[in-house]
Formats: C-alpha cells, sequence, structure tokens
C-alpha cells in the first residue's frame, strides 16, 4: 500500500510543481484583472462538473462496483460490466457536451452574474467556458479508465495524467502573441491537454486490460447497483464543488481580482490535498473495497486508520506554513510581472483562511471510503449536504465584511463540518474506532504543527531583519523556511512520536 500510495504522491507531486510553473506563467501573462477573471471561469466550469461527475461521484461507485464483479465473477463479466457503463457515460457526456454549448449565455448569466454589468468581460467569459468544457467529455473517460487500471492495481498513469494539463498550457501560453488574448491561449491549453490525458490512459488500458467497447444498453443488476450508487455519490460530491460555485458566483460581484486571488490560493491549498489527501484515498479506496469483497473487515479498518496516520503526518507542515506566512509564499511564488505585490497579499490572506479547513479537506476522502467501499454512498451525502449548508450561509454573511477572505473562510468551516459528521457517523456504525492510542496520536499531532508555527514564525521574523531590502528575498526567505522547518518538524515527531512508531507505519 505504501508503495503505491508513493507512486500516486510522486506522480501528482510532479503534477502540482509543474502546475507551480504554470501559475507563474499565468500570474506573469494574466496578471488579477478581467481577462483572467474571465479566465478562471471557463476554467472551473467544467473543472467543478468533473470534480463532481467524473472524479467525484463517478469514481466513487464505479471503483468498489467494477472491483466486486472482477472479484467476485472475474475478467470477462467485469469487462462486460465496462462496456455498459462506458456506452452510457459517453453518451450522457456527448449530451451534456451539446447543451453547454448552445445555452452557454444563459449558464454565464447564473454561473457570474456579475459579468452581466460588463458586457466584453461576459463575451470573453461565454467564448473561452466554450473552448474548455469538452475537456469534460475527455476527463471523465479519463477517469472510467483510470478506475479499471486502479483496480488492476496500475495507478502510475492516472497519477501522471494531469501533469499533461500543466504543460500544454505552459506550451500554448509560451505562444500567446499568436493567440486574441491570453486567456483564448490558456483556454485551448486546456482543451488539448484533455486529448493528451486521453490518449494516456487509453494507451495504459489497452496493453493491460482492453478498451471499453459499445456495448447493447441492458440494464442488469450490475449496471443498476451502480446507478444506485451513483445518485447519492453525486450529491455527496457536491459539496466542496456546490462551495466553489458559490466562491464564483458571489466573486464575480466583489472587485476585479478577487476570483484571481481565490484561484491562486486554492491552487496552493491544492497541492497537500492532491498529493496527500487524493493520492492516500485513490490507493485506500480499491484496498479497502477487496478486503471487505473477502470479508476482512478488520484488515480495512487498520488500512484507513494507517492512511489516517500518513495523511496527518505530511499534512501538518502545509497548515503550519500556510496560516503562519502565507505572505511570504504567495510574494515568493507569484509576485513578479503583472502580479503585484498587493494581489499577493490578498492571495496571501485567502490561502491563511483555506488553510484552517486543510486538514478535513486531506482527510475526507479517506474518511468516506469505508461507506465507498461497502457500496454506502448515500450515508456521506448526509454529513455533506450539512456542510454545504452552513458553507453557503457563511459565505452570503462573511462576503460584505471579507470579501473573498470570508468566502475561503466559509469553506473551512463547511469541510469541517462535513468531516466531523462523517466520522460520527462511522463510529455509530462500527467502522471506526476512536480509541485512546489514535486519540493520543491526534493531540501529538496538534503539538507538532504549533512547535512548527513558531518555528515558522521566528524564521520569517529573523529573515525580515537579516535579509533587508535583498532582491530575491522572499525566495530566499521560502527556502530558509523549508530547510529549517523540515528540520524541525522531523526532530519534533521523533521525540514525540518515537523511531518505533515510523518504523510501523511504513511497514504496515
Amino acid at each position: 500500500m505504501l508503495g503505491r500510495i508513493f507512486t500516486v504522491g510522486g506522480y501528482t507531486l510532479l503534477s502540482r510543481l509543474t502546475g507551480f510553473a504554470r501559475d507563474i506563467m499565468l500570474a506573469a501573462i494574466l496578471g488579477a484583472g478581467p481577462v483572467a477573471d474571465a479566465f478562471f471561469v471557463a476554467l472551473r466550469l467544467p473543472n467543478h462538473f468533473r470534480a463532481i461527475f467524473a472524479e467525484g461521484a463517478f469514481n466513487a461507485a464505479w471503483v468498489p462496483a467494477y472491483a466486486h464483479v472482477h472479484g467476485e465473477r472475474g475478467e470477462a463479466a467485469a469487462k462486460l460490466f465496462a462496456d455498459r457503463i462506458f456506452t452510457l457515460l459517453l453518451a450522457s457526456q456527448v449530451l451534456l457536451l451539446v447543451v453547454a454549448w448552445l445555452f452557454m449565455p444563459q449558464a454565464m448569466s447564473i454561473l457570474a452574474p456579475g459579468f452581466t454589468e460588463d458586457a466584453e468581460q461576459r463575451h470573453l467569459a461565454i467564448e473561452l467556458t466554450r473552448i474548455t468544457f469538452p475537456y469534460l467529455l475527455l476527463i471523465t473517460l479519463v477517469t472510467l479508465y483510470g478506475g479499471m487500471l486502479n483496480v488492476m492495481q496500475r495507478f502510475a498513469s492516472a497519477a501522471a495524467a494531469s501533469i499533461f494539463l500543466n504543460v500544454a498550457m505552459m506550451m500554448t501560453l509560451a505562444l500567446a502573441a499568436w493567440f486574441p488574448t491570453a486567456g483564448h491561449a490558456a483556454a485551448w491549453g486546456v482543451l488539448i491537454s484533455g486529448f493528451l490525458q486521453y490518449f494516456l490512459l487509453a494507451g495504459d488500458l489497452a496493453r493491460h486490460g482492453g478498451l471499453p467497447r459499445f456495448a447493447p444498453l441492458k440494464i442488469d443488476e450490475d449496471v443498476r447497483g451502480f446507478f444506485r450508487a451513483l445518485g447519492p455519490a453525486t450529491l455527496g460530491s457536491m459539496g466542496t464543488q456546490v462551495a466553489l460555485f458559490a466562491d464564483t458566483i458571489i466573486a464575480t460581484f466583489l472587485p476585479a481580482g478577487a476570483l484571481s486571488a481565490l484561484y491562486y490560493a486554492d491552487r496552493l491549498n491544492q497541492l497537500p490535498i492532491g498529493v496527500i489527501g487524493i493520492a492516500i484515498g485513490t490507493v485506500l479506496l480499491p484496498e479497502m473495497s477487496r478486503r471487505i469483497t473477502a470479508n476482512d473487515h478488520d484488515g480495512a479498518m487498520k488500512a484507513q486508520r494507517r492512511a489516517f496516520d500518513f495523511t496527518l503526518l505530511f499534512s501538518v507542515p502545509f497548515v503550519a506554513a500556510f496560516i503562519t506566512v502565507p505572505d511570504v509564499i504567495m510574494r515568493a511564488l507569484f509576485a513578479r510581472g503583472a502580479f503585484s505585490k498587493a494581489d499577493a497579499a490578498a492571495a496571501g490572506a485567502t490561502l491563511a483562511a483555506y488553510a484552517i479547513g486543510l486538514i478535513p479537506f486531506v482527510l475526507i476522502r479517506s474518511a468516506v471510503a469505508t461507506f465507498y467501499a461497502r457500496k454506502d454512498t448515500a450515508t456521506p451525502v448526509r454529513a455533506s449536504l450539512t456542510g454545504i449548508a452552513v458553507n453557503v450561509a457563511l459565505k452570503v454573511a462573511l462576503m460584505g465584511s471579507l470579501a473573498q477572505i470570508g468566502l475561503a473562510l466559509a469553506t473551512a468551516v463547511g469541510v469541517w463540518t462535513n468531516l466531523l459528521l462523517v466520522l460520527f457517523f462511522a463510529v455509530r456504525r462500527g467502522f471506526l474506532v476512536l480509541d485512546r492510542a489514535w486519540l493520543m496520536a491526534l493531540a501529538k499531532f496538534l503539538l507538532t504543527g504549533l512547535i512548527l508555527a513558531a518555528a515558522f514564525w521566528l524564521i520569517a521574523r529573523f529573515s525580515s531583519s537579516w535579509l533587508g531590502s535583498m532582491h530575491f528575498r522572499d525566495e530566499v526567505t521560502l527556502v530558509l523556511l523549508a530547510v529549517g522547518g523540515t528540520i524541525v518538524y522531523a526532530l519534533a515527531i521523533l521525540i514525540l512520536f518515537g523511531r518505533r512508531w515510523l518504523v510501523s507505519l511504513v511497514r504496515g
């Protein structure tokens, strides 16, 4: 399990690093003005649908269902099941694409109502979204293929696919002078990356399992079971995405640059979510599905507890850094070209608000795995819908006084609500036992986080006075924070947890 986590996490980390390079180009070329806001709306719309229906709901329903058929009835039955789901999936996505193209002006009035006062920006947002929206169709097929490969214990290509998004966007941004605007260049990069990701996954699956083909639409018990799980999973995966939809809608009413501040803050916040939370959750779901199919419920619970420990071990440093020194991070990474230090300050404050909810963001994927592995996609919906209600209510309450910072803070409170309810339901059903040993581990993680936050604060203050007005002061400070923080955190973990705990965590 650990090797597979590092495979997924390693490729995801490479994706995030190339993503930072992409975002540095975006910040320098697009800045944080009207064209940038129009592009981020065009990027968010297909990404919201992708996160809800593709990587979110579809993956939660698909992986356990495919693993169950594959494990109980063999390769041939699993192949037929995949063919039928592929046929239904492709037909529904083509229909959605046609409807989106035809009714994009109406959709934009709902999703970005603040753009109605600026006809030029509204027209640009519609045009860019029509370019990016086919990306959803391609990524949905990528998710189907990736789920099949994951059940075969093949994780590398699915984890590496998103690297193409960053590479393609950097290539088109480098050629921005040949496009009507830099926003057009970035939008075409998104679409091109969808084709590259599709061919990568299709090639891997063709070599090792065979691509799904069109099949007669027969709604048998396997297909009905999949859709019974898909409906609640769709509602369950909507929690975070509805919050981000609300961010997009509300931010269009805020001053120019609010959407951009949300985007850059969320990009950094997504680094640990992707590298840690999604990587571990991606490996954990098929692992728990396989164990539960074999009636090894104790093994499934141990795998989940181990996933929680790994998640917290790798996440605590990000929380400490994002809350303590977000301004330094933003200036060092993005404050150049069209992206000013004032833009970096706004994005840094937004990042700190997001970071309050980072722990539940990275844990939620592993927390709901215990339900999804048992084909129970309904229970997490109750927690998710409650989190949505809290989230949206707080957004409305905080947007006036705190602008986009209030939106990020409301998202953090909403995801905490979601996670705590999921854990409550899991404990009540007997799927999770929060014993004294694990509660003590939580307390130790909290203490290490406080120690690390204090170290970051001291290093930042020391660097500010020592480096003075040095040209690359922020970049040097970021390096010192990384090196010093690594040493302090490693020592704190060794002292508080001990070498035996680390060895047992690695060896399982």
